[in-house]
């Protein structure tokens, strides 16, 4: 694809990018379009991983260890500096960039440029976000459309979570964590949930619904919202928006409800589970019925399906044929992965990392299971998020029938006093799940294997490195079955 400029609305240029952290799916992401629209992308990041090295092979060049002189990767050096908020000021590329002089620019805010000229869809909420916009995705390509788009995390489909498309339509998914999805002006938005969470940044559960009004207001004249109508979040949001258009302060966008609710527009009606499966009976406005069919297991993820079914129609999509599209989603890494198995031992892996995340998981993990026994492994993702929701996290956990409780991962926060994944352990209410609390890492792979007997289903859970332990525990088991013993 030829060079076209790609210039971000502070106006710096991205003809040559260098990205801080470039190993994370959001940056790599973003990478990956600029390499395809035929910019030069360097880029960094702590550790290396598949993703830095995808995208190495995509024509980037890159670097692990963070160092001033990487700024030095591109003939000429880059023409900004990409960033997320994960990335502290005193890291020693965005010094050197800006003694240099050279625009620091927010991952959003290049994601916003590569949006522009094209009818963006954007996906947003508190749960849901990657796996509705990897649907709409794949979806519009099954429909040929071609579409760019860019999702944190990779397509079992296409294997990538990004892709710059010769079509017009742009997919993102739209982070709220750091409010940063206020950069984008979408020609239509998805909004599945609104549930307090990232407090850490936002500080209150008022301030992070108020950034969702903030990015309702975003949406581009005569563009379309799609409302999961069913979240008690969503209808405070509809309010909050509808309220400030009736004082004036405003134009609506073309507001689609799906849900179960009767108040929506794109209505699930019946719903059936079967294992890995999921079907739904499917109510149009126009009064038509259609059934919606997905190879992903649990409600929550036919609420999705709806919800990509929806912004499928308001782009223009014959319903049929976002039926057949959806019918096609095999899923997204780290989204119920399927991890492997060892004689009857299944093992899952999971990004859950919030209690509304986690309860879907492990009901949809517990359609799966059957009759025989949920294992659930889970990591606490930040401090400050544990702090806030040990006892939700608590009582979500209690609907498997074993929990593995691991330490904290920290990521970009730094340690608390007294703080540990022993808080959510002793919130699981007693009566409920075997519960178990190992702080080592290290441990998990031998002592989670003394636990799991024939035919039990394991989902490691949550955010951070955790997703490392379903190979390791796989592999455990193995050793002991080539034992003579069985490894009993």
């Amino acid at each position: 694809m030829s060079t076209v400029p790609i210039v971000t609305a502070s106006g710096a240029s991205l003809l040559r990018s260098h990205l801080v952290g470039a190993g994370g799916a959001g940056m790599s992401a973003i990478g990956a379009i600029l390499l395809d629209r035929g910019a030069q992308v360097s880029g960094s990041d702590a550790k290396g991983s598949h993703v830095l090295s995808g995208l190495t092979a995509r024509g980037a060049v890159t670097a692990i260890g963070q160092r001033a002189e990487n700024l030095d990767l591109l003939p000429g050096g880059p023409t900004a500096v990409v960033v997320s908020t994960a990335i502290r000021p005193d890291n020693p590329e965005v010094v050197e960039a800006r003694r240099r002089g050279l625009p620091v620019v927010h991952r959003a805010e290049a994601l916003a440029a590569l949006m522009v000229g094209l009818r963006s869809v954007c996906v947003a909420g508190t749960h849901g976000k990657t796996s509705t916009t990897s649907m709409l995705t794949v979806a519009l390509q099954h429909a040929r459309l071609d579409p760019s788009f860019a999702i944190g995390g990779e397509l079992n489909e296409a294997g990538t979570g990004a892709h710059a498309g010769t079509g017009d339509i742009f997919v993102a998914e739209a982070d709220e964590s750091d409010g940063s999805f206020l950069a984008f002006a979408p020609h239509g938005a998805i909004v599945t949930s609104v549930e307090p969470d990232h407090l850490d940044y936002h500080r209150t559960a008022q301030a992070y619904a108020a950034v969702f009004e903030q990015f309702v207001d975003r949406i581009a004249p005569g563009g379309f919202l799609v409302a999961g109508v069913d979240d008690p979040g969503v209808q405070r949001l509809l309010g909050a928006v509808r309220g400030a258009a009736a004082h004036g302060s405003g134009g609506l966008p073309r507001i689609v409800g799906y849900g179960r609710s009767e108040a929506a527009d794109v209505r699930i009606l019946a719903s059936h589970l079967h294992g890995h499966r999921g079907t739904a009976d499917i109510g149009l406005p126009d009064g038509s019925h259609l059934e919606l069919s997905i190879d992903v297991p649990g409600e929550h993820m036919l609420a999705n399906a709806c919800a990509a079914l929806a912004a499928g129609i308001q782009l223009g999509i014959d319903p049929d044929v976002m039926v057949r599209g959806l019918a096609a989603y095999t899923g997204v890494r780290r989204r119920f992965e399927y991890k492997g198995r060892v004689g009857s031992i299944r093992v899952y892996d999971d990004y859950a990392h919030n209690p509304t995340k986690v309860t879907a998981a492990i009901a949809a993990a517990r359609e799966v299971a059957g009759d025989d026994r949920l294992v659930v492994l889970f990591q606490p993702h930040l401090y400050s998020r544990t702090i806030a929701f040990a006892d939700a996290f608590g009582q979500a956990l209690a609907g498997a029938d074993v929990v593995v409780v691991l330490d904290i991962y920290g990521a970009r926060e730094d340690p608390r006093p007294g703080i540990t994944g022993a808080l959510i352990a002793d919130a699981v209410p007693p009566g409920s799940a075997r519960v178990h609390y190992l702080p080592s890492l290290a441990r998990v792979p031998t002592d989670v294997a003394d636990l799991l007997r024939d035919g039990d289903l394991v989902v490691t859970m949550g955010a951070g490195d955790v997703t490392m332990l379903g190979p390791a525990l796989l592999d455990e088991l193995s050793r002991r079955a080539d034992r003579p013993d069985g490894g009993r």
